[in-house]
C-alpha cells in the first residue's frame, strides 16, 4: 500500500497553506489558510471494506506552561505527546483520494462540526478541542482538519504523520464524538495494511533557518 500527496513531500517542510497557524510579519503567529491537504493512496488488499485515515503530531510538549511564552524556550529534549490533526473513519473502499480543499478551507473558530468529505465517513475530534477550551475566542469542537500550529518558542521541529489504514470492517463501533486512540483502539485486529507520508513544520523562525 502506498500514499502519495501532489501537495505533500515525505520528511520535507509542509507548506503554510496546509497549517492552522504561520509566521507572521508583526507577531510570532498568525492563522493560516489551514487548507486539507491532497492524499492518494493505492495497492489496497482487496479483501478492504473501508479506510481510516490519521494525522499525528507526536512532537508536542508534554507540558504546555511554558508554550507560546515570551522569552521562554521549549527545550528539544523535553517530554512529548501525540497531538491528533485529523480522524477520519468509515471512509468507502471505493474511496482512495481526497482533493486540495476537500475537507478543509480555512480556520473556524470553535472548530468546524460538519466538516466536509467523502460520503460516508464519519469525521472524530481534533486535539485542538482541548488545546483551544480555555480560550473563549477559539474554545469549542474541533471535527475534521485542522492543521499544523506547533509553539512558535518550541526548538525541535515537529513531524506531522498522515497514515492510511485498509480495515477488513465496513464501520467502527465509534461514538459521535470519537477521538483518535478511540479509533486507534477500535482498529486493532481488523488493519489489513498501512501507510504513511510525514511532512514537518516550524513556527521558530530559529529552528526554519
Amino acid at each position: 500500500m502506498k500514499l502519495s500527496s501532489i501537495d505533500l513531500t515525505d520528511q520535507q517542510p509542509i507548506d503554510p497553506r496546509f497549517a492552522f497557524g504561520k509566521i507572521a510579519d508583526d507577531a510570532p503567529m498568525a492563522l493560516s489558510d489551514n487548507v486539507s491537504p491532497h492524499l492518494a493512496w493505492e495497492d489496497a488488499p482487496a479483501r478492504t471494506r473501508s479506510f481510516v485515515l490519521l494525522c499525528i503530531d507526536p512532537d508536542v510538549p508534554s507540558k504546555a506552561d511554558d508554550v507560546n511564552q515570551e522569552g521562554r524556550v521549549l527545550p528539544a529534549d523535553m517530554p512529548r505527546v501525540d497531538f491528533c490533526h485529523w480522524a477520519m473513519v468509515d471512509i468507502p473502499p471505493d474511496v482512495t483520494e481526497l482533493q486540495t480543499g476537500q475537507c478543509s478551507d480555512g480556520v473556524t473558530p470553535g472548530g468546524k462540526k460538519h466538516p466536509p468529505g467523502p460520503a460516508g465517513a464519519r469525521q472524530g475530534l481534533n486535539d485542538y478541542t482541548g488545546f483551544l477550551a480555555g480560550n473563549p475566542d477559539m474554545a469549542g469542537q474541533y471535527f475534521g482538519y485542522d492543521g499544523p500550529c506547533p509553539p512558535w518558542n518550541d526548538a525541535l521541529l515537529h513531524h506531522y504523520v498522515f497514515t492510511v489504514y485498509a480495515l477488513d470492517v465496513e464501520r467502527l463501533e465509534l461514538p459521535a464524538e470519537f477521538s483518535a486512540p478511540e479509533v486507534l483502539k477500535a482498529i486493532q485486529g481488523h488493519v489489513l495494511a498501512e501507510a504513511s507520508l510525514t511532512g514537518t513544520y516550524t513556527l521558530n523562525p530559529s529552528v526554519k533557518a
